[in-house]
């Protein structure tokens, strides 16, 4: 089942145990490429890093945002920290999908032997 283009509704990361115990999240977990909704120095800073990271998570058969336990939407600066948490909170496995960045275009790293 492919994720829908936008969740329809919420959950908060505390949500999540009880969730997974009555067997509610019935997917693998969705990462997905997002603007930046928290704003703030740092890498929370939108002119520098107007993209982030967030997940969906299916409950119940409807998609659902991760909310931080202050109500905002959970962003993640980086895959590496993001998969971290992931496999912290017991998803071994999860799908990443990039609606944002064009296909095929250059990135910062090589895909190659560095010289």
């Amino acid at each position: 089942m492919l994720p829908s283009p936008l969740p329809t509704g919420t959950i908060r990361q505390s949500d999540i145990p009880i969730l997974m115990a009555a067997h509610r999240i019935t997917q693998y977990p969705t990462v997905v490429r997002v603007r930046r909704s928290v704003l703030g120095g740092g890498f929370g800073d939108q002119q520098s890093n107007p993209y982030t990271w967030t997940v969906y998570f299916l409950v119940d058969g409807h998609w659902v945002a991760l909310q931080s336990a202050r109500g905002m939407q959970r962003e993640w600066g980086s895959l590496d920290k993001l998969e971290i948490w992931l496999r912290r909170n017991g998803f071994a496995f999860f799908w990443v999908r990039n609606d944002i960045d064009i296909l095929g275009e250059p990135s910062d790293e090589s895909d190659g032997p560095s010289q």
